[in-house]
């Protein structure tokens, strides 16, 4: 027989990576295929917010919240480096929500769910408060609260590192051509874009968490019908530093959604996001002008310091697969999750429908829950407790470490090192006792030592899988530097 496995997934973006990870750590024999780069999607075009999601209250989802706000609190224990606490300003605007309304939300965000690691929520007088310095003078009081900040193609990857440490398969690269049912078994085409002929292989059950592509996995699954669904587009817009400080802000607009402003990178400020129902390839969703103008015309309301789309610096869109359940106003359909199990024969079929990122690890467990009864020997529930892979140390600690063992370190790269990669920085660093030693500077810190690691380690295969994917550093990259590590990778590539 070619090669069998429990589980296969198709989709390598956080919800796939967190299910071969919660499998493969359960004992099961799992592969993952991915028809481009890891969290080349939806995953890493979202917010990079892990959170409850305050505005859920309001749609009355407190399930959601709940569970989300418990998650909030795993999170910040497996992964210490990748998720970190963040604190939100919300101006108030009579007209759009009372005062009462937002107190009791924010009542409702603290007490819903058990918290160790983040403070409660207070109001903001922004006459005495330096977090009012940079909005309007009309703008008088408001209110702090505190959910999470993430890499969100990160939290991908290491839950991808995490399922390969147990044993699962990740096979980038590879596209899903169809799947049949065969002898009780799933009979799987694939064809990797570097192979000149599609493989089988076969598994027991199949998972369809391929996001936004959902029903074209399921035009290729034999017998099984597409699902009603809604793709909604979600686009970001980056631009230099509206604020000092390293809070965000929520801003409440007329038509009932949110925006937010995240401090990135140091230098700049993350902007978003939009709402808008979307019908072509996920994999050319773009940001438009309206959308520009919408972001930049909801800052000017608020901030003394205006914007233009032309000060936009980047800017990007993701695609999210939301069940269809409403019509109307796309913001309130429910970013809940929707598992969808196909048990016409002994090879069953587990369709993922929606989800958020903060949700990703709960929802794998679900994800094998529902699967027990096929494979009774499977072990228990284990993700809750387990740190993701570098997250065995607090982010503190790690950094004094570094600075004690690799005192040439510059504190930049101790600073990205530890947080992109908490202990697993040691691989980079192993046998390396000075700066020259981790080879070529491509720019803005990136040394060839970090690149080897990356392609080595975490499937980096291009130039954007580096820049944009793995350490966010494409906004310091020029052209001419841009070259010189793609033609490195290209030789990297061809020589291993």
């Amino acid at each position: 027989m070619n090669d069998f496995s429990d589980i296969f997934i198709i989709g390598g973006g956080i919800n796939g990576a967190a299910i071969a990870s919660d499998a493969a750590g359960r004992g099961l024999n799992v592969t993952l295929c991915e028809q481009g780069d890891l969290a080349s999607g939806t995953s890493s075009a979202s917010t990079k917010l892990i959170h409850g999601g305050l505005r859920y209250l309001e749609l009355y989802e407190f399930h959601l919240v709940k569970s989300a706000l418990r998650e909030r609190e795993i999170l910040l224990r497996k992964s210490p480096n990748l998720v970190s606490p963040l604190e939100f300003i919300l101006p108030h605007e009579k007209h759009l929500r009372p005062a009462w309304m937002i107190r009791l939300g924010l009542f409702l965000y603290d007490h819903l769910s058990a918290r160790k690691y983040l403070p409660r929520s207070h109001a903001v007088n922004f006459k005495t408060d330096p977090r009012g310095a940079a909005l309007l003078p009309q703008f008088e009081k408001g209110f702090s609260y505190y959910d999470c900040f993430t890499d969100d193609a990160r939290l991908t990857i290491l839950n991808a590192i995490s399922a390969k440490e147990y044993g699962a398969k990740i096979l980038t690269h590879t596209q899903f051509l169809s799947a049949e049912r065969e002898n009780n078994l799933w009979k799987i085409t694939l064809k990797n874009a570097a192979a000149l002929q599609p493989t089988i292989c076969y598994a027991k059950a199949l998972v369809n968490a391929a996001g936004p592509w959902i029903n074209q996995v399921q035009k290729n699954i034999v017998g099984q019908a597409e699902f009603s669904i809604k793709l909604v587009k979600g686009s970001h817009i980056i631009v230099p530093k509206l604020y000092d400080g390293d809070f965000a802000y929520i801003l409440q607009n007329k038509d009932g959604r949110i925006v937010f402003t995240i401090p990135y990178q140091d230098k700049f400020t993350l902007i978003g996001t939009t709402d808008i129902l979307y019908s072509s390839n996920p994999r050319d969703a773009k940001i438009s002008a309206e959308e520009q103008n919408y972001l930049c015309a909801i800052i000017n309301e608020y901030f003394k310091k205006k914007i233009l789309p032309g000060d936009i610096v980047w800017s990007y869109a993701g695609v999210r697969c939301l069940q269809n359940e409403a019509e109307g106003n796309l913001s309130k359909i429910s970013r809940d999750h929707k598992l969808v199990l196909d048990t016409n024969t002994s090879a069953p079929l587990l369709a993922v429908i929606g989800g958020k990122i903060t949700t990703h690890r709960i929802l794998a467990e679900e994800v094998l829950n529902q699967l027990k009864l096929f494979f009774p020997a499977m072990k228990s529930a284990w993700t809750a407790s387990t740190p993701l892979p570098g997250g065995d140390c607090s982010l503190d600690k790690l950094r004094i470490q570094l600075k004690k063992e690799f005192s040439w370190l510059p504190d930049e790269l101790i600073n990205r090192y530890s947080k992109n990669y908490g202990t697993r920085a040691y691989l980079i660093l192993k046998d390396v006792y000075s700066l020259q030693q981790l080879g070529t500077d491509f720019s803005a810190g990136l040394y060839q030592k970090e690149v080897d690691y990356l392609v080595n380690h975490e499937w980096a295969v291009s130039c954007d899988d580096v820049l944009w994917r793995r350490t966010k550093l494409g906004l310091f990259f020029t052209e001419q530097a841009k070259i010189k590590l793609t033609n490195y990778l290209l030789h990297f590539n061809k020589t291993t």
